[in-house]
């Protein structure tokens, strides 16, 4: 299903930015602000120019073929390939993505461990009350808040700039990790839930009251019989995140002013950039969909029952 998919998400994409309302020559001819001077002559001549005068099964055949041929295009606004600038975009949105999602990892599985083995307790009802925090608070909110702490503080700012962590680690992390933070606390407390949810189930189980009776260590009744049954969920989830956090986030790469594939998507849309628009779908679509078949092996290696024709 993976090819078919792909291939329904690009005709489902394709069509409907050709029947979005207005004219995609005029936007450009009128630039950023929609107030540039241009003639009908004009319009039609970039229309010629753009190949949108040909009919829309010529330009989808052809937007695919490009695609086969790992062609993503060329951007209207900018007229230049458009996998140039994904080469620029993709290491900020992964750089993001790794710090945060590392981050989610190491912080809500733990914490959900803790909170179920602590249940009812005092360790339990905080840590409860954390993950509603991280539920309840909006992301952007929480972006705006850590840099108004740490601008008060810290006199801390976002740079103008960006700098790869292989270029300037100290300038990238400074700008990196507040943004991982902001980026990943909603999804740290909801998995940290689902942990804690998970793992009480399984403890309830017959081989979990067995393993105890047979003198087995509790850290051991909990990591190898309890945790390892209560994984596949969680893993879905995380999984899921894994996508969405590696296909950038608008809102978080705009405040901290981050340079990635969220921002470059809201550029494309402002200025119509139609062939641009069509690749960062293509984008999105092709890692969930790669990290969803990664997760379903995943279920066949933590549980031999599973199994894939």
């Amino acid at each position: 299903m993976f090819i078919p998919t792909l291939i329904g998400v690009s005709l489902v994409i394709f069509l409907l930015l050709r029947v979005m309302p207005g004219d995609v020559a005029a936007a450009i001819l009128g630039g950023p602000s929609g107030e540039g001077t241009f003639t009908e002559e004009d319009v039609i001549k970039v229309t010629q120019e753009l190949g949108l005068d040909r009919p829309i099964y010529i330009q989808y055949l052809d937007w695919m073929w490009g695609l086969v041929r790992g062609d993503l295009g060329t951007s209207f606004v900018l007229n230049k390939p458009i996998f140039e600038e994904f080469q620029r975009q993709v290491p900020v949105t992964l750089q993001l993505g790794v710090i945060a999602f590392t981050t989610i990892i190491l912080t809500s599985i733990p914490i959900g461990i803790i909170a179920a083995v602590k249940q009812d307790g005092l360790a339990d009802y905080f840590l409860r009350g954390f993950s509603i925090f991280a539920l309840a608070i909006p992301t952007f909110f929480l972006g705006l808040l850590l840099i108004l702490v740490m601008s008060r503080f810290f006199n801390w700012l976002p740079p103008l700039g960006f700098s790869h962590i292989w270029v300037n680690p100290s300038s990238a992390i400074q700008q990196m990790v507040p943004a991982a933070i902001a980026l990943g606390i909603h999804s740290s407390g909801l998995l940290m839930r689902l942990t804690r949810t998970q793992l009480l189930e399984c403890m309830r189980e017959d081989y979990i009251r067995t393993a105890r009776a047979k003198g087995v260590a509790e850290k051991v009744v909990i990591i190898r019989h309890g945790l390892r049954n209560a994984l596949l969920p969680i893993i879905t989830y995380a999984g899921f995140q894994f996508g969405v956090l590696f296909s950038g986030t608008v809102v978080i790469e705009l405040i901290f002013n981050l340079p990635g594939i969220g921002r470059g998507l809201l550029d494309a849309l402002f200025l119509r950039d139609l062939p641009t628009i069509q690749a960062y779908i293509m984008y999105f679509a092709f890692v969930s969909l790669a990290i969803n078949l990664v997760v379903d092996l995943t279920y066949a290696w933590l549980d031999p029952r599973i199994r894939y024709e």
